[in-house]
């Protein structure tokens, strides 16, 4: 099959109606991709990528912040300089540790929030680091998007135009791919062998039924 269960066990913890659902994947596996196709099921979809790069911009405190650790050419006539701030933690696994943790929470926060706005049956938090951020624990269910990894590398060439050993040194920085597959709830495969939409569909009606079922009080084995 090409979507996987991991676990079956139902977050009995939420009491919301909104089902909180986490999109996650490797580098080069197509999670953008994903989400996209659930945006047009009517899905709404936070972006946290992109919502970290607006905060950077936004929000007066954080950015005082970021200057005050990383110098002041972190911005630019007011925005955010990334080419600047890559060159400073790219190397450096304490400034990389040290940006996350100022940046990390602002966004949960900020997901947080947006999530409460939602009125649809489930919504979805697309980001690479849930579970390096910590910040699974306030999801109900996380997707994860698989594809091997000499297909990801491929495409990521492709797409930043980076050789083969840039894209093992952005590799390595993240939790092993199959690791993280295996701390997802269910897995949809993008390996251009298998069919992404039919996998994209199947999920989107088992959530709504998770959901309904949920919303009627009733609790259901997957």
């Amino acid at each position: 099959m090409p979507i996987c269960l991991c676990t079956n066990i139902y977050n009995l913890k939420s009491k919301l109606a909104l089902l909180k659902i986490g999109l996650t994947s490797g580098i080069g596996s197509g999670k953008s991709t994903v989400a996209k196709i659930f945006e047009t099921l009517g899905i709404p979809v936070y972006y946290a990528d992109d919502a970290a790069k607006r905060l950077m911009n936004a929000q007066g405190d954080l950015k005082l912040r970021l200057i005050a650790a990383f110098g002041e050419q972190t911005y630019t006539d007011g925005k955010l300089n990334r080419a600047f701030l890559s060159a400073k933690v790219f190397n450096d696994a304490e400034k990389l540790q040290q940006l996350n943790a100022m940046v990390h929470p602002v966004v949960i926060a900020d997901g947080e929030n947006w999530l409460l706005r939602q009125t649809t049956q489930y919504a979805i938090k697309e980001a690479a680091l849930f579970f390096e951020s910590g910040s699974a624990a306030g999801l109900d269910f996380i997707i994860g998007v698989y594809a091997p990894k000499a297909l990801r590398i491929h495409r990521v060439m492709q797409r930043d135009g980076v050789t083969r050993a840039e894209v093992l040194t952005r590799m390595q920085k993240q939790i092993s791919e199959s690791i993280k597959m295996k701390l997802c709830d269910f897995v949809i495969t993008n390996d251009e062998l298998q069919l992404l939409i039919p996998q994209v569909l199947a999920l989107h009606e088992q959530l709504l039924s998770i959901a309904k079922n949920r919303s009627s009080g009733s609790v259901k084995q997957l």
